[in-house]
């Protein structure tokens, strides 16, 4: 789930962590990268290894089939290797501890691309310097402390500028019912995760400035029961609005919250035309997009490892934030927001360390 992920998560993770099938436009991929290396690599791909064929692996922290940010990572990749004639190898639920190993496996099995489906696995990248990798190209999701190598390509985002407006965009609709009480239900209390908190709570203050924020952690990004046991134990302190920012049991928080009619918000994707559960608010930092525009990169034989390739809110397509079926009024409010945090009229992460603390 992750932005400066992912986020999310989660960044996520992270991050920039968590989320549907869907997805949202194809990003343009026309931003310019940007280098800390002074040995850059030349682009390579398809064939990198010389082989014949090209086979892609993909190492995942999270469910690959959780509705949401682990899958779409996954559907993205499975729908282009289809496209391309392509093999895909795929591992989920990858422990962070065995990330390392994970990667190893994969490119002795002679992947041409690693790719990581969230910044939760960054300890696989020494793998990147060994001599089982030396024929594989890296694609890894950003995190603030994942150091620009030239044996990786970096997907960077921002968590704060999604997560920031997710808030905002709450805001909005807590406003025109009169709330003032939101909650955030989270997996493990990582740094991500943590960040996403203040930045979700800063963009509700900047339209409802008396609003407050619980805060919840259970562990785990999957565990659906003590996902609802938190979201429940929320609700019974006045919650209105609950952004379950999760993986794998973000469903069934959001169908608990239906029958409460609570303000949810998705932690990844694009879900307005979802119905079961219904979501409120977007919050679309799709991992799958990021990767598929690097995948095209990798077909034309242009991903260049050694660069990060940088999205941002307001720039790019993706990450966005929308609201589902809200007001004109509330929409052309979110629609300026977000061109302001765009040209940098909004400084987001002095916003953030204010009202978010």
């Amino acid at each position: 789930m992750r932005l400066n992920t992912r986020a999310v998560r989660v960044a996520a993770a992270a991050a920039c962590v968590a989320v549907s099938l869907a997805a949202c436009t194809s990003p343009s991929d026309d931003t310019a990268e940007t280098s800390s290396s002074s040995s850059t690599s030349s682009a390579a791909g398809p064939d990198v290894n010389g082989d014949g064929k090209v086979i892609i692996g993909v190492l995942s922290p999270g469910d690959l089939n959780d509705n949401g940010y682990y899958e779409s990572f996954v559907a993205k990749a499975e729908e282009f290797a289809k496209s391309e004639d392509w093999q895909l190898i795929k591992v989920g639920s990858v422990n962070p501890a065995d990330a390392l190993n994970q990667a190893r496996n994969l490119c002795r099995q002679k992947v041409d691309l690693v790719a990581l489906g969230a910044a939760e696995l960054k300890d696989a990248i020494p793998a990147s310097e060994e001599s089982v990798c030396a024929k594989s190209s890296w694609y890894v999701p950003s995190s603030a402390d994942i150091k620009q190598t030239p044996k990786i390509t970096i997907s960077r985002d921002f968590i704060n500028e999604v997560i920031y407006a997710t808030g905002y965009a709450n805001g909005l609709l807590m406003k025109e019912k009169g709330y003032t009480k939101a909650g955030y239900v989270t997996g493990p209390e990582a740094d991500f995760s943590v960040q996403a908190a203040k930045a979700f709570k800063a963009g509700i203050k900047e339209v409802v400035p008396t609003a407050t924020l619980v805060t919840t952690y259970t562990g785990d990004f999957n565990d659906s029961g003590k996902a609802k046991e938190a979201a429940q134990a929320q609700v019974s302190q006045g919650v209105k609005a609950l952004y379950p920012y999760l993986g794998g049991a973000t469903d069934e928080v959001a169908k608990f919250g239906n029958t409460k009619n609570l303000i949810l918000s998705t932690p990844g994707t694009d879900r307005c035309a979802s119905t079961s559960p219904k979501f409120q608010v977007s919050s679309i930092f799709d991992p799958g997009e990021y990767f598929a525009a690097a995948l095209q990169k990798f077909a034309d034989g242009e991903l260049k490892m050694g660069v990060a390739r940088e999205w941002h809110l307001g720039k790019d397509t993706v990450p966005t934030v929308k609201l589902c079926g809200a007001s004109d009024a509330a929409n052309k409010a979110l629609e300026t927001f977000i061109k302001d945090v765009g040209s940098g009229k909004i400084n987001v992460d002095a916003q953030v360390a204010k009202l978010g603390a």
